[in-house]
């Protein structure tokens, strides 16, 4: 962890920051950009965005011309909150401003299939996995990995979603057709013991700084609960995530906050998969870590000085899902902090997160049964009685 390498970096005034998207994650850019004087202007086809409240939003699709010049012309650089944008007006955007992560990132977290075969190059572990153009190949792919096995699409899917399991319930036609007829992947289903995200910024100078990992809990393949720094991590397990995070950190020329995915096996990681974006893993570091990842990610893409990654106390991340739960029993709770996103209540859709911090994970798992937040048992357990006093 912490920060490596360094050369002076100018500091410039009054920047102007374009986002593509003004979901959740844009507007905690803004809010961590607003201290340190920095102006935001977004762009996103919806209306009624969370970011709106904090900053212009042109309402427009990603690929309009006109909104893309607009765009590029009133700000210093742009960045992006989803990775689910078109490739080439993204690339054509980059002709006239900065974008930051570069377009190379972007098209590569697109396509699992680049993703697999870059992390090959790369020499980082992934699960075992085929290319697979028909429903023909799909099944014969079935014979020759190891099972249970996943039918991925190559692009797009989110939350669990772009998926099938191959089971005695459902046919290789029927997955291939539910999930839309076109080249995708198979994967094989590993036994890991848990999954792990972890958080790095590089600068334009090359400056790099990891946060420690975090523990991933999800429930319908969607991210529930966040431990971090997560419990029981060796040395050598955090020394190999930021290892194979620097490898793509480096071969990508990357400038930004990326996130990677890992499932632990045995001791070892295999990566899952990328975002080069800020993350909702990320998001206890608003309140658990000397930088936020939103800051640090600023900081990064307008040349100024990364700030620290420690983490100041153990935490726990509890995504609201569906629908808002009544928060005076959760501000009653000390060291819990609530962030609410302006979003209209739906099923499966994220509306906020609760941050509960402590001095040990004791702690922690004490004040999270008192917020009466809707945590799984095996959750719970996961930081029951783990820590130590915090430094």
């Amino acid at each position: 962890m912490g920060i490596t390498s360094s050369r002076p970096m100018s500091i410039r005034k009054s920047q102007t920051v374009g986002v593509l998207g003004a979901g959740q994650l844009g507007r905690m850019l803004a809010l961590a950009g607003y201290p340190l004087g920095i102006h935001f202007s977004f762009l996103d086809p919806s209306g009624g965005a969370p970011a709106a409240e904090l900053a212009p939003v042109m309402h427009a699709p990603y690929d309009d011309e006109e909104a893309l010049v607009r765009l590029a012309s009133s700000v210093d650089v742009v960045t992006y909150e989803i990775e689910a944008l078109p490739l080439k007006a993204v690339e054509s955007l980059a002709q006239s401003v900065p974008v930051c992560p570069a377009t190379s990132a972007l098209a590569v977290a697109q396509d699992r299939l680049e993703e697999k075969r870059l992390c090959e190059r790369l020499d980082i572990p992934v699960v075992p996995w085929h290319p697979v153009a028909s429903p023909e190949e799909a099944a014969e792919a079935l014979t020759n990995l190891p099972g249970p096995l996943l039918l991925k699409r190559r692009r797009g899917g989110y939350d669990g979603r772009g998926q099938s399991l191959f089971d005695d319930t459902v046919s290789v036609e029927d997955a291939w057709r539910a999930l839309g007829n076109e080249p995708m992947i198979v994967e094989s289903v590993v036994d890991f013991q848990r999954e792990l995200s972890l958080i790095a910024v590089r600068g334009f100078d090359g400056v790099r700084a990891t946060y420690p990992l975090v523990e991933n809990h999800h429930r319908d393949g969607i991210l529930r609960l966040s431990l971090a720094p997560a419990p029981r991590v060796t040395d050598g397990v955090q020394r190999t995530a930021e290892i194979y995070a620097d490898r793509l950190l480096q071969h990508l020329d990357y400038v930004g906050v990326l996130t990677i995915e890992f499932f632990e096996v045995a001791g070892e990681l295999m990566l899952n998969e990328m975002a080069p974006r800020v993350h909702n893993s990320g998001h206890w570091t608003i309140e658990g870590a000397e930088t936020s990842q939103f800051e640090n990610h600023l900081r990064a893409i307008l040349q100024l000085p990364l700030g620290s990654t420690d983490a100041r106390c153990p935490c726990a991340m509890v995504n609201l899902v569906g629908d808002i739960p009544l928060l005076a029993p959760v501000l009653h709770v000390q060291g819990a902090s609530v962030h609410l996103y302006g979003k209209e209540s739906r099923p499966a859709r994220k509306l906020g997160h609760v941050t509960v911090r402590g001095r040990n994970w004791e702690q922690v798992w004490d004040r999270l049964q008192k917020t009466g937040l809707a945590i799984q048992p095996d959750e719970l357990r996961a930081c029951e009685a783990v820590g130590v006093e915090w430094p």
